[in-house]
């Protein structure tokens, strides 16, 4: 028997259809406000999507998800895509998505320049002294928090304390250790299924919030549905706008330029982002630091920092990373440092976030075949314990730099360490944000250079 109109509530009713314009003002107002990481930006879009506006229900937001998790790149700007593609068509996924990207990329251009111009501002100094200590902590937590989940028995263990030593100690290069525990994890995942055997991580939606503008039982829209046509035209379209950018500056500039390895250097780094922007940062540590010298050490720690008090992905550290590579080198003459730097900012961005459009639009269909919760494969849950020892990697190469700067022949920074601990006991004891701890960190660095204890 149907309900009648005066007993249904507000609930049973979907919401009225939401406009590409409307969508656009609230995927703007994400890109500014998207602070907290991958499960920050996550737990937001949850609750403005499918607990405050209900445009679409918990299960197929969590589907959605899923499908994300398996991904390389950012998963939290691809979830973002995925929904604005799934609601508005192909123009709805590439707004949302880019609005996702593009504040941060804006605020990142701005303070990467204030950097290196006013750098050695005893205050802006002070700033950094106070937040590359607690970086060091938050990669630690990362690595914790990644672990606790994905260090489930001895093989997972062993995988990432192998990693651990192959990139420490004999310096393999991070695209050779995930391949390497990805054939571990094929070959594994026949061997010993249980061992191997994992999930996305998103348990199976339990609550509801009402009717939503793309419920449960929604049919899938048409755009939504597979197309070997469709499928065909978004690779062809994708690899034309990767072609034609990087035949541009190979044409222009030559193979070796700054400009154009950047382009192939991010490319490659977009397709290794398994386990999140932590994970990939020990590989552009590597190629920008050590193999390129695009910057120093203590910048990659700086970058870092102001990576995680921007709004946007972790990831959009490539920005800063551009940016100060092109401004440093002069690449286009010193009058035009700035002029270069933003555009390699910009450059960067384009190359490491374009697969990420591509893997929506093209994957998408596939998962919107069916509604079932997606799978970690075996190959995938062995990348992500081995992303866990090079995490720990990372926070080592962190502490060193920061702890001891003048090395281990100088004196331990006891005020460095110091910080560094607070953090860990601030993240662990009392769960505090990134964001708020980065703040007090900040404030106490910049006290500690006005009363010259710096």
């Amino acid at each position: 028997m149907s309900t009648p109109a005066a007993e249904m509530t507000d609930l049973d009713q979907a919401p009225v259809p939401v406009s590409l314009m409307q969508a656009f003002w609230f995927w703007l107002k994400l890109g500014f406000i998207s602070f907290g990481g991958p499960a920050g930006q996550i737990a937001i879009m949850h609750e403005e999507l499918v607990e405050r506006r209900r445009w679409i229900s918990e299960k197929r937001f969590l589907h959605a998800l899923n499908y994300c998790m398996l991904l390389p790149g950012p998963e939290a700007q691809q979830l973002a895509t995925y929904l604005g593609w799934l609601m508005h068509r192909t123009w709805g996924g590439i707004v949302a998505g880019a609005l996702f990207v593009l504040p941060s990329l804006f605020i990142l251009i701005g303070l990467s320049w204030v950097y290196i111009a006013y750098g050695d501002v005893p205050v802006v100094a002070g700033i950094f002294y106070g937040i590359k200590p607690a970086v060091t902590a938050i990669v630690l937590h990362a690595a914790h928090r990644i672990g606790s989940r994905a260090l489930k028995n001895n093989w997972m263990w062993a995988i990432a304390a192998a990693s651990f030593v192959a990139i420490f100690a004999m310096n393999v290069p991070f695209p050779v250790i995930v391949a390497t525990a990805a054939i571990i994890g094929f070959v594994g995942g026949k061997m010993f299924p249980a061992k191997f055997n994992g999930s996305a991580g998103h348990a199976s939606a339990k609550k509801s919030y009402g009717a939503a503008l793309i419920d449960d039982n929604t049919p899938t829209p048409e755009h939504a549905r597979f197309s070997k046509i469709h499928l065909a035209k978004v690779v062809a379209v994708g690899a034309l706008f990767w072609l034609v950018p990087m035949g541009l500056l190979t044409a222009s500039l030559g193979w070796s330029n700054t400009f154009t390895q950047m382009g192939w250097f991010f490319t490659k780094a977009a397709l290794l982002t398994f386990g999140g922007a932590y994970a990939v940062l020990p590989y552009v540590y590597q190629g920008a630091v050590g193999h390129y010298g695009w910057l120093t050490p203590t910048q990659m720690i700086d970058g870092l920092a102001l990576g995680e008090t921007t709004p946007g992905p972790l990831i959009m550290v490539v920005a800063f990373v551009g940016f100060v590579g092109a401004y440093v080198q002069a690449v286009f003459g010193p009058e035009n440092a700035f002029v270069a730097g933003a555009l390699a900012a910009a450059l960067v961005t384009w190359f490491t976030f374009l697969p990420s459009f591509l893997f929506i639009l093209a994957g998408g269909p596939l998962v919107e075949s069916t509604h079932d919760d997606l799978k970690f494969t075996a190959p995938l849950v062995a990348i992500t314990a081995a992303v866990v020892g090079v995490i720990v990697n990372l926070a080592v190469f962190f502490a060193y730099h920061v702890w001891w700067p003048s090395g281990f022949s100088g004196q331990l920074d006891w005020i460095a360490a110091s910080i560094s601990a607070l953090t860990l006991i601030a993240l662990f004891a009392f769960r505090m944000s990134i964001l708020h701890v980065l703040g007090a960190t900040a404030l106490l660095g910049t006290c500690l250079s006005l009363f010259g204890f710096l």
